[in-house]
């Protein structure tokens, strides 16, 4: 069992991140903090194998406990979870180390599927002292989400159901809408409709955010992104 400490000053966020973690095998959350000493302090007294790590929380912020991390916890990993989506953040936190970036707010199919990735790469890097090539390029290799050629589409999305999609979306004008509620106007499952709508955000088609509401689980909600509109043509011409 991989045990994780989440740093993050917001209690709800914290808490969702928290939920969303331990619904995947093989993780457990060891403690919440909301400042970058106290996850400094914490990790001190106890055995932490990865940080979910926010970076603007009050005093140092993350980098500064990133750094601390490099320097002192050098086994420990780190994945950013940040509403920093400027270059020059992210590159800093992936030089100093951080395994992975996740931008706020984040589908929790990413999520899930970047900690099974690092469980992959934990296990196998802990396994042996030798590897064969093709083990190493499983650990060095980038993670991509789209791991496809500009004009190609992938596996499960059909040319005439994402021009359906995007025509949907269009009629909209620019008002938000959930995965349900696009799904019933194409008329496909909300399963089938993430596809869809992920490869749509990976290309800046549209935007996510989270809604919240009152209680329970967030709402992932989409928006188009009207500046963005000519990133489909490649998919959907011809």
């Amino acid at each position: 069992m991989l045990q994780v400490l989440i740093v993050e000053d917001d209690p709800m966020v914290a808490q969702i991140n928290r939920k969303y973690l331990e619904s995947i095998q093989g993780f457990a959350c060891v403690g919440t903090v909301q400042r970058a000493a106290d996850g400094l302090a914490f990790i001190e007294k106890t055995p932490v194998d990865l940080v979910l790590l926010d970076l603007f929380m009050p005093g140092k912020n993350g980098l500064e406990l990133l750094i601390n991390l490099r320097k002192k916890h050098s086994r420990i990993d780190v994945m950013v979870i940040s509403a920093a989506s400027d270059m020059d953040t992210i590159k800093s936190a992936l030089r100093l180390g951080a395994i992975d970036y996740l931008i706020k707010p984040f589908e929790f199919e990413r999520f899930q599927t970047s900690l099974m990735q690092y469980k992959i790469d934990r296990a196998l890097s802990e396994s042996q002292k030798e590897v064969s090539q093709e083990e190493l390029d499983k650990l060095i290799r980038p993670a991509k989400m789209d791991n496809v050629n500009k004009y190609d589409l992938p596996k499960g999305i059909t040319v005439e159901t994402l021009r359906k999609t995007v025509e949907e979306i269009e009629t909209l004008n620019g008002e938000k809408f959930s995965t349900s509620e696009l799904a019933a106007l194409v008329g496909i499952s909300r399963v089938s409709m993430r596809k869809y709508l992920s490869f749509l955000k990976d290309i800046n088609f549209i935007s996510l955010e989270l809604d919240y509401g009152s209680a329970g689980r967030p709402i992932n909600r989409y928006q188009f992104q009207e500046a963005s509109r000519r990133n489909i043509d490649p998919y959907i011409q011809g």
